[in-house]
């Protein structure tokens, strides 16, 4: 398998005492912007029961803001790991490799990822992750609480690579705009996609998306001028885009290579009530 792609993954470190404060973060009550920038040493955070590993925290449940999902990039050192990774029973999971190399262990079968490897962990799934590698990992983990549904069963576990998958073209677009889709979208045993959107120069999403779905967006390569709530921002290769259900969408690939992201969001489920408390 050959890889034909390239993806960002935070460098660390701090940056120097001479640079400018201002950056392009912000939140709103709409969406959030996290750009590639923040990811310093000073904003990891660590788990129990893991070896050798430190994590970028860029998407949680707040609050009256995104409610649905976690999303984590993970370092994982060589030699490091853990035989415990996942501590909620109601929790599924994305994994996505960005670079290096680690081995999952799924139900006690051994996978091999590497970069553009994908991993989906059904709740209640026994496994681990270790890097018997010499250089770090970085992966996506991306975490949703499974909506149970009575008459469908949970969805298996699967790894594959993206590389192994064909982008679908967005109809009537001359394949400017394409989806790799790791998950039928007529299955609706899941509840949430994580997929990964490619933008030829010059594609566009040509209206403002206006929907239920809660996204959360990762840039893996290029760039674009997204509208957002009526407000435009630049995004490139790691930045992160958080994007609150309803909130207004569309986007403009600038070049002068392919804009690429990998897609959160809920699906396939009706929409929970806040029912009274008397």
């Amino acid at each position: 398998m050959t890889n034909k792609h390239s993806y960002y993954s935070p460098q660390g470190g701090l940056p120097p005492q001479t640079q400018l404060l201002s950056d392009r973060a912000v939140l709103t009550e709409a969406y959030a912007i996290i750009p590639k920038g923040v990811y310093s040493d000073i904003v990891t955070s660590f788990l129990p029961f893991w070896e050798g590993m430190r994590m970028w925290v860029i998407a949680r449940p707040l609050s009256g803001f995104s409610e649905t999902f976690s999303q984590y990039i993970v370092e994982i050192e060589a030699g490091g790991g853990s035989n415990k990774p996942e501590l909620d029973p109601a929790a599924q999971g994305v994994l996505f490799v960005v670079a290096g190399e680690m081995d999952i262990t799924i139900e006690g079968e051994k996978h091999h990822m590497t970069e553009g490897g994908y991993a989906y962990l059904p709740p209640k799934c026994n496994w681990t992750v270790h890097n018997n590698g010499n250089q770090p990992v970085k992966f996506h983990w991306v975490r949703k609480a499974y909506q149970y549904v009575e008459g469908l069963e949970v969805p298996e576990a699967f790894v594959t690579n993206e590389n192994d998958i064909e982008p679908i073209p967005m109809p009537e677009t001359d394949d400017a705009w394409a989806t790799t889709r790791f998950v039928d979208s007529t299955d609706m045993r899941h509840d949430m996609h994580v997929n990964i959107v490619t933008f030829q120069p010059g594609g566009v999403i040509p209206f403002d998306e206006t929907h239920v779905m809660e996204h959360g967006l990762y840039v893996l390569e290029g760039k674009a001028v997204y509208h957002l709530n009526q407000q435009w921002v630049e995004v490139e290769a790691g930045d992160f885009m958080w994007l609150r259900a309803f909130c207004p969408q569309s986007c403009y690939a600038g070049g002068p290579g392919p804009f690429r992201y990998l897609l959160y969001k809920d699906v396939n489920r009706h929409m929970p009530f806040i029912r009274p408390t008397n």
